[in-house]
């Protein structure tokens, strides 16, 4: 398969979540003839659509919660074709449909999430499915941090107070993490430093006090939640909904 550049077309759809009763499917296919590359999938209740694997037909592909590359004949065109997905930004899971012969070329460097056999049966694909999708969603949320009106995505670096974006530096985000990831525990200044700029940090503790000073005036109506206690350090202070300071109103003078 000649290499190409591939931008994934823009989601129109919603895709389906953990729980839904229906997925979403795309099958990706070099092979002529236009059959079902997967049997089984025509039996069940899902969402499938199959689409040639070309250039034309990828820029625009249809949203989907999986997706399926045929590789039943060309092994090294659906290789290349795993490939040039994974550059793409792809956010769904990637399965690979086989003949039994091919499981032996399969191997990592592939970036493929599973192997399906195309023999498969309808009750294995389905529990393949729900499984891929499980473990995307259990991933995303594992990377999102709600606490007390704060949001942390630790992905993308970046946080949001009342769904608005922090303009936080990358040392202030490491220290809001690290407080909301440990909430109500009391650190001494040492601690922190040692936590959160590393053991071979040479500056003083001064430095932990200007960036808690910033993150408090970047959290605004939220600065409560690093309490300061005498003597001793800060912590994360752990506030319920109905609790929280409403975010104030901007007035024009």
């Amino acid at each position: 398969m000649p290499a190409y550049a591939v931008h994934w077309g823009a989601r129109r759809d919603p895709p389906c979540r953990k729980g839904d009763a229906l997925a979403q499917l795309l099958v990706l296919s070099s092979a002529q003839g236009g059959g079902p590359v997967l049997p089984s999938l025509e039996l069940l209740s899902h969402r499938v659509r199959q689409i040639p694997a070309e250039p034309a037909q990828l820029v625009n592909a249809p949203s989907a919660d999986i997706i399926f590359v045929d590789a039943r004949v060309d092994l090294v065109g659906a290789k290349s074709l795993c490939k040039i997905l994974n550059t793409t930004g792809l956010d769904a899971p990637l399965l690979l449909v086989v003949t039994e012969g091919g499981l032996t070329a399969v191997s990592t460097d592939w970036g493929v999430d599973d192997v399906i056999l195309v023999t498969a049966g309808p009750a294995e694909v389905d529990a393949r499915v729900r499984l891929a999708i499980g473990r995307q969603s259990a991933e995303q949320v594992s990377t999102r941090i709600q606490t007390s009106g704060i949001t942390i995505d630790e992905s993308s670096y970046s946080a949001k107070v009342h769904g608005k974006p922090l303009d936080l530096t990358y040392k202030e985000f490491q220290l809001l993490h690290f407080f909301a990831t440990h909430p109500s525990r009391v650190f001494t200044r040492e601690q922190l430093l040692s936590e959160v700029w590393g053991y071979d940090y040479f500056g003083g503790t001064r430095t932990v006090d200007v960036h808690v000073r910033r993150l408090r005036a970047k959290l605004g109506d939220l600065e409560q939640l690093i309490g300061t206690v005498r003597n001793v350090g800060y912590r994360f202070n752990v506030y319920e909904d109905d609790q929280l300071p409403a975010p104030r109103e901007r007035t024009d003078a």
